[in-house]
């Protein structure tokens, strides 16, 4: 019997490796850029994830003044802050986060369609 104990090998967890990496708090939080369907051809992109640190109003003016369009700061319970603008501006605001030197582009996720 004491042989078979010998042979039995020690529970392996797949995701150790992973779950160290996401140790340090914060490090790979990521900013998700999404574009919703409303009616017909009109459609909303969100963008949420930033840090708290920035002014969300002051990234909403120069996001409309740029790409020409309207958008808001919405309160949600769940995920805090989120930006909502009008039309597919998915490339638009992921260029603009990594050209103002907001997020980084390996931290944006992009989805939609």
């Amino acid at each position: 019997m004491s042989e078979l104990n010998n042979q039995i090998p020690a529970t392996f967890d797949p995701f150790a490796d992973a779950n160290a990496d996401d140790s340090g708090a914060g490090a790979k939080e990521y900013v998700h850029v999404r574009v919703q369907q409303r009616n017909g051809r009109k459609s909303l992109t969100t963008v949420q994830g930033l840090s708290k640190e920035f002014s969300y109003n002051k990234i909403l003016k120069d996001l409309k003044k740029d790409f020409c369009c309207n958008g808001t700061v919405v309160q949600d319970p769940e995920l805090g802050q989120v930006i909502q603008l009008q039309g597919d501006q998915r490339k638009n605001v992921s260029a603009f986060l990594v050209q103002a030197g907001i997020v980084k582009k390996e931290q944006i996720k992009i989805h939609g369609f």
